[in-house]
């Protein structure tokens, strides 16, 4: 097995991956040791440590297997040349943190944050000993790059994540040789960041070049650019610019539906998105509709487990929630909740906003005592948890203190 040919694949796959492969390469190096084979390993395995593959950047290590080949040094140059990047193909931008990599983040959520934080630790490690082998502005450590800021996302580290997006954005902007396609995925990373942050003008602006930067490049009906007009149909949402809000989203949801069909994951989050779009406008009968099919769709193409199908539930249960239905509402929330917590613990951020929207429910029916205490748990563990000036902390502090009725409301995918 040659590392190099592979390389590229891997970048997105479980980090665990690249260790296993590293390992049984050293085990089929002994099991072959005194066969012609064994030297070609030893130059994987010499590979392996220069650049940090499945194992820490090594070079004594290094070093040792690379006399077991009997190969010199500049031969690593050779090898470098084999990798090809595998995540642009025909030209056509995929971002490294989008489809590609959702089932890994996924993984990482339900095993817990122990695990959030082991990976988000790996996948640094590896980044920055990949940047310091193929430079920082190579397409392989900016994968990782990429995933480790979605990482410290699902860990609430958002301001960490932030710096971590703007950095590789700042660097790309400087830089002459860099692809249009990676720079783009820059940028994208940054507005999510800003978002997650309320920065939303500063996300919005962004946004905004990029949609131009691929009307320009792959023309207006495109899945990119929808993409891209769903994601800035959802910073207008947060403004409250609900008319421009929907113009987008429908642009989107029209796009991702001839192209990708209506079961495909990508449409059903456009249309949870619409749903919640209607909720803020008050159109009740329209957001019930489009809600409850998010959530059939969501059930059947990703699972009842699946963050996409959790967050449909807890968007219905607000539906039903500002319609007054406050059977139909609990009954959704408590679904999400205990499945939030079983899967991702007490203390996760979406299982914090699955207890902010049930304590609503609770004070929309005058259930104070309960409303109160559920409140007070989510602002003491967002507290903790995630950054004190991270936006929902900041709600749950206001709802506490001014015994407000209103939610984190409708959450957009």
């Amino acid at each position: 097995m040659e590392v190099a040919n592979i390389l590229g694949d891997l970048v997105v796959a479980d980090y665990r991956v690249r260790t296993q492969i590293r390992e049984n390469l050293e085990i089929n190096y002994f099991r072959h040791e005194n066969q012609p084979i064994a030297a070609q390993i030893a130059f994987q395995l010499a590979f392996c440590y220069r650049i940090g593959f499945g194992v820490k950047s090594d070079g004594s290590k290094c070093d040792m297997w690379l006399e077991k080949s009997n190969r010199q040094s500049d031969d690593f140059k050779i090898e470098k040349e084999v990798v090809r990047p595998t995540m642009w193909k025909k030209g056509r931008m995929s971002r490294v943190n989008g489809l590609m990599t959702v089932d890994i983040i996924h993984e990482y959520r339900i095993w817990g944050r122990n695990m959030l934080q082991e990976a988000s630790a790996e996948y640094e490690r590896d980044a920055d000993d990949m940047a310091r082998e193929f430079g920082d502005l190579h397409f392989i450590p900016l994968g990782l790059y990429s995933i480790s800021g979605d990482l410290l996302d699902e860990l609430g580290e958002l301001a960490k994540s932030k710096a971590l997006r703007m950095r590789f954005r700042d660097q790309m902007q400087r830089s002459d040789g860099v692809r249009l396609s990676y720079y783009i995925a820059s940028i994208v990373d940054l507005a999510q960041s800003q978002n997650e942050l309320g920065e939303r003008q500063a996300a919005q602006e962004l946004q905004e070049i990029v949609a131009r930067y691929l009307e320009r490049i792959y023309g207006v009906q495109t899945p990119e650019t929808a993409d891209i007009m769903n994601n800035l149909s959802s910073t207008y949402y947060y403004q409250g610019r609900w008319k421009e809000a929907e113009e987008l989203c429908l642009f989107a949801l029209k796009m991702k539906t001839r192209e990708l069909g209506k079961e495909h994951p990508d449409t059903a989050v456009c249309m949870g998105n619409f749903a919640a779009i209607y909720t803020r406008q008050g159109r009740w009968k329209e957001a019930e509709e489009l809600g409850v099919e998010f959530t059939e769709i969501s059930k059947r193409v990703l699972g009842q487990e699946h963050p996409d199908t959790l967050r449909a539930i807890d968007n219905l249960a607000a539906i039903y929630r500002a319609q007054g239905q406050w059977f139909k509402g609990e009954e959704l929330s408590v679904q999400s909740l205990e499945m939030r917590k079983r899967i991702l613990g007490q203390e996760h951020p979406d299982t914090l906003f699955s207890m902010a929207n049930h304590a609503a429910i609770y004070r929309d029916q005058r259930r104070w005592k309960e409303a109160e205490e559920v409140e007070i748990q989510v602002v003491e563990m967002r507290k903790r948890v995630l950054d004190p000036e991270y936006p929902n902390t900041l709600i749950s502090q206001n709802n506490l203190a001014n015994d407000s009725t209103s939610p984190d409301g409708p959450s957009l995918g």
